[in-house]
């Protein structure tokens, strides 16, 4: 949790920073858009990438380097305008000039790479430590890391902007940094891969101990047979895999809503809401601290609790929740008190991330412990290509004077209710796929 939090502390800090970043440098929505899309699309590809290695090599590794590196970029972004001196990065009012934009353009695209080695090892570690009865449950806990991490950061950035000014913007990237390098220290010395290394059961092992017998669960496991017979589970049970599909596509919806509120939403509660700031930045913070940890960790429970573990049931219901609470902040009248647009903007949150931490408990859940990394990596291609929509796309209908701010709302909302449909036709999926990885095994193993 706290390696994951270090991860956000230097990913959402850019969002903070947007109307900063505009006001000081002069750069365009459109252009802050593009950088959004394309860090979204290449960490999305990342997590595929980096989701095959988790499944094969140290989780441990993989997550410490990422963090470490993302550090780096951070600092190099802090003080890439002071290299005007041997670059053309200002022009002569201090704005930015093609030259800075491409430089923190291609940046911020590197660091999405680099934070794709972020999540993949953290879904991968959930599935080996927790029995399938308790990781909704248990991995809604750790999934809190977002929320908090966002909060955390985007609250430090408005407070540093509202008492510095819009022109230090550049402590919205240096002070996430320094505080991160020592996140990427604890992950690298405080995790373990497996409980095998504490001399401990596995988890499957553990839930026929504890559980009786919850599904076929088989201990054979294909990671350390030959890599033709890997690639041949793989294939079967996430590119094959009908259900994976459908929570990958499901997760594309979800993330537009998600993405609108935490990229943009300091941006739209200033300039269509009218407010300051300070308090717009406080209002996505609360989202995220407040509406988004709770409702991470109460749909987990629900769904362990209630819903015999079954995630996608609970994700249908909280990603309806979600599009009907955006739809009433965009309802809200500008001039209205800006409790009602906070309280619905929380209340999207809390439901949002419901499917945003339970679809990646599904992947984990429906391709098993030993494709839990790729199978989210393949699943955040999905989440993160929706950046395409929420990043250059409402940057453009943004600063567009025959849409503005209407048109994002109305083609976020439209994509939530496409989730929706898609979640409720798996109504009635099992809990996990640990019976058809069994068979898999089986049929790889006569082959």
């Amino acid at each position: 949790m706290v390696g994951y939090i270090c991860y956000y502390f230097l990913r959402k800090n850019f969002s903070a920073a947007i109307p900063a970043m505009e006001a000081s440098l002069g750069l365009s929505k459109v252009q802050l858009g593009t950088f959004l899309t394309l860090n979204g699309i290449v960490y999305g590809l990342s997590r595929m990438v980096n989701g095959v290695l988790a499944d094969r090599y140290s989780k441990k590794l993989i997550m410490s380097l990422g963090l470490l590196l993302s550090c780096v970029i951070n600092l190099v972004i802090c003080f890439s305008p002071k290299m005007n001196g041997f670059m053309n990065l200002l022009d002569a009012e201090g704005k930015a000039t093609l030259g800075l934009v491409y430089l923190i353009g291609s940046l911020w695209v590197v660091n999405g790479y680099v934070h794709g080695m972020g999540y993949p090892p953290c879904a991968s570690l959930m599935a080996h430590w927790f029995r399938p009865s308790e990781l909704a449950t248990k991995q809604s806990i750790w999934n809190a890391s977002h929320s908090i991490g966002a909060g955390i950061v985007i609250a430090l950035c408005g407070w540093m902007l509202s008492r510095w000014g819009y022109g230090a913007w550049s402590l919205c990237f240096i002070v996430p940094a320094i505080i991160s390098l020592f996140g990427a220290a604890l992950v690298f010395f405080g995790l373990k891969d497996d409980p095998s290394e504490y001399g401990l059961p596995s988890a499957e092992v553990l839930e026929k101990e504890i559980a009786g017998h919850a599904g076929p669960v088989s201990s054979d496991s294909p990671e350390g047979s030959d890599g033709r017979q890997y690639k041949k589970f793989i294939s079967r049970m996430v590119f094959r895999n009908p259900v994976i599909w459908v929570i990958s596509v499901s997760n594309f919806c979800v993330y537009v809503i998600r993405f609108t509120i935490l990229e943009w939403g300091t941006s739209f509660l200033t300039q269509y809401k009218g407010m300051e700031i300070a308090l717009a930045a406080s209002i996505v913070a609360a989202s995220e601290l407040i509406g988004g940890v709770l409702g991470t960790i109460a749909s987990g429970w629900l769904t362990d609790r209630f819903l015999q573990s079954k995630t996608l049931r609970t994700s249908a219901i909280f990603t309806l929740g979600a599009t009907l609470s955006f739809t009433g902040f965009w309802l809200v009248p500008s001039g209205a008190h800006w409790i009602w647009s906070s309280t619905l903007i929380v209340s999207s949150a809390f439901f949002i991330y419901g499917p945003q931490a339970l679809l990646g408990v599904s992947c984990s859940q429906y391709a098993t412990k030993r494709a839990a990394g790729s199978a989210n990596g393949f699943c955040g291609i999905f989440g993160y290509a929706a950046t395409a929509i929420s990043g250059i796309g409402f940057g453009y209908l943004a600063d567009h004077p025959g849409f503005g701010w209407n048109a994002v709302f109305l083609v976020a909302i439209a994509f939530g209710f496409v989730g929706v449909a898609l979640l409720f036709s798996y109504w009635k999926a099992p809990a996990n796929g640990y019976a058809k990885a069994a068979k898999v095994l089986e049929e790889i193993g006569e082959q």
